[in-house]
């Protein structure tokens, strides 16, 4: 299916590098390297230049901490997407936010997607989708409230569990007026979930691509890598491009991501080692 987002479409062959950047102090990955606005400039400026197709802009930490108002999040987003669409006119921009009110703000800036890492906390992100014409992130978080960490969750079958809800979330996008063309799902890992529950996701991710719905994973240094292989976040990139093929195998469309290259790289292998992407150049044994 061609996937819109705003006014970028891209083929149902192509796969997209979403580059994190975050207007936060206190990231669990880069500790607030680009919370100077000006160094989160240079954070995509150097993306871009990477290849990176989509930003994704936070101005909230997902783990718990000091709340963060709508006013302070708006601050901390609004002008700098506006910033960002002017520098780069052909960039998909993303807004990291469950908060329709700084939705609509981020879409009125420049924003082309609202990402909902929180799976429909606010029901009324999808209307603002649809008003904008946008595409919207689906998530599955099991219901968890914004911003707390799942305790001795359980599930029956955590993979059916992300397919009914992200689908749902996707139907009820769809029946708010969002574009079907324009509608993602994201089974969320680490969110609303443990460890077991994220490599069963991981593992079983085929099953989401089977909705038919374009499939977006966020794996990049996230504590299911971690404590898989016990290692702190600066040590994570091996492991993450470990569970990054093994979405690339099953049809994961789009990466959110840390590293623009390294994920590049490992995602256009595993799409031509499917067959779905032919090599750049193929003269062995040839000339």
């Amino acid at each position: 299916m061609t996937l819109r987002l705003r006014r970028h479409e891209f083929s149902d062959d192509a796969t997209l590098m979403m580059a994190i950047v975050n207007r936060t102090p206190d990231s669990f990955y880069d500790r607030g390297a680009t919370w100077a606005e000006d160094a989160a400039m240079d954070r995509v400026d150097r993306v871009v230049a990477e290849g990176a197709e989509v930003v994704d802009i936070g101005g909230i930490k997902a783990a718990p901490g000091e709340e963060i108002s709508e006013a302070e999040e708006r601050a901390r987003i609004v002008d700098f997407v506006g910033r960002v669409r002017a520098a780069h006119p052909g960039l998909v921009i993303s807004v990291d936010t469950w908060r329709a009110s700084v939705g609509a703000a981020a879409c009125e800036a420049g924003a082309d997607v609202l990402n909902d890492a929180w799976g429909g906390a606010d029901p009324e992100l999808v209307d603002v989708a649809a008003s904008y014409d946008v595409g919207i992130i689906c998530t599955h978080t099991g219901g968890v409230t914004p911003r707390t960490r799942p305790f001795r969750i359980e599930y029956d079958d955590v993979v059916a569990a992300a397919v009914a809800d992200t689908v749902a979330y996707a139907e009820r996008a769809l029946a708010a007026g969002v574009a079907r063309e324009s509608i993602v799902i994201d089974p969320a890992h680490d969110f609303g979930k443990n460890t077991f529950h994220s490599l069963e996701v991981t593992r079983r991710l085929g099953e989401l691509v089977d909705t038919g719905w374009p499939v977006l994973v966020s794996l990049s240094n996230k504590d299911f890598v971690g404590e898989t292989l016990d290692l702190p976040v600066g040590e994570r990139l091996t492991g993450t491009l470990a569970a990054t093929a093994v979405c690339a195998l099953a049809g994961a469309r789009i990466y959110r991501v840390h590293e623009v290259v390294e994920t590049r790289q490992t995602v256009d292998m595993v799409w031509s080692i499917a067959g779905r992407r032919p090599p750049k150049r193929a003269i062995r044994g040839l000339q």
